[in-house]
């Protein structure tokens, strides 16, 4: 049975750990807001930007754009380009984990393709480079201060790949806000832009797509909004990623702080019960002596 002691320091250790808890709740909540507002600010924009390239490129040759460059069957595999977006820190709950494990679905469902690998921050970094993989760039402690800079540096690498013909296809792994409690990994291709499918659409749908005029000709417009679109989808991914890390550690250090408390008093409750065994052995030490005398 342990002593008074020992259970009493144990119940210490525990409160102290409990107000850790409390104030790095405190932090994700306050961090979460302004996280949750700049997201909210940034998807219409990056899913009307992503509607109307989709729109786009199933009206327009492929190769008026390399960016717009489909592989043919025919032509030979190259690997993908795979950007990672975990957090730079833990105590996060399963966060970093679906991460981790998608990304690593992602690789082991390329084949003999290969995969090239874009890690964005520490914890993704951390993983995979003890795994051996290619790693084309990595960026790591963006977070604190995250800027629309880090989407065009991330943008510019993949853009560079692709138009360089090192790799077939760009695609972005993160994690989706949909709650406070539910963040959802999503698998985002950006490159080539996918066409907007119309095999399921009726003859009514077709003909409501926009017939886009272009001035003054494609190749300058799609010189200019084709990358822009790339850094507007990292750029929604990295504030969506952003903002599912606090949720996730802001629901994990609630979660700690209610077991501390359950803990803490399971503790108590013993420490009363061997006090008293304590003083009941004691008594019956002082009237066994009593009657022995």
């Amino acid at each position: 049975m342990a002593s008074l002691l020992d259970i009493r320091r144990r119940i210490r250790a525990v409160k102290s750990t409990q107000q850790i808890t409390k104030a790095m709740k405190a932090i994700s909540a306050s961090r979460l807001r302004r996280a949750q507002e700049a997201m909210i600010g940034a998807r219409p924009f990056a899913s009307q930007m992503e509607r109307v390239l989709g729109g786009l490129a199933s009206q327009v040759d492929t190769s008026a754009h390399p960016l717009l460059t489909q592989r043919t069957p025919d032509a030979p595999e190259r690997p993908s380009l795979v950007i990672v977006v975990s957090a730079d820190k833990g105590l996060c709950g399963g966060f970093n984990t679906n991460i981790v494990k998608q990304a690593a679905e992602v690789i082991t469902t390329a084949g003999g393709a290969g995969i090239t690998l874009g890690l964005v921050g520490r914890k993704g970094r951390d993983f995979f480079q003890k795994r051996g993989l290619d790693v084309r760039f990595e960026l790591v402690n963006i977070f604190a201060k995250l800027k629309y800079a880090h989407a065009q540096a991330i943008a510019c690498e993949a853009i560079a790949a692709f138009t360089g013909g090192e790799v077939d296809s760009v695609q972005v792994v993160y994690n989706e806000f949909k709650s406070v409690l539910q963040q959802q990994v999503v698998v985002n291709q950006v490159l080539p832009i996918t066409p907007l499918e119309m095999r399921d659409m009726g003859d009514a749908a077709r003909e409501r797509l926009p017939d886009y005029l272009y001035e003054p000709d494609p190749a300058q417009i799609f010189d200019t909004l084709i990358p822009r679109h790339v850094e507007v989808q990292v750029y929604r991914a990295l504030l969506e990623s952003a903002a599912s890390e606090h949720a996730a550690r802001l629901t994990a250090m609630e979660a700690a702080t209610k077991n501390a408390t359950e803990m803490i008093a399971d503790l108590t409750l013993y420490m009363n019960k061997v006090r008293q065994a304590k003083i009941t052995g004691e008594i019956i030490e002082i009237v066994s002596g009593a009657e022995a005398i």
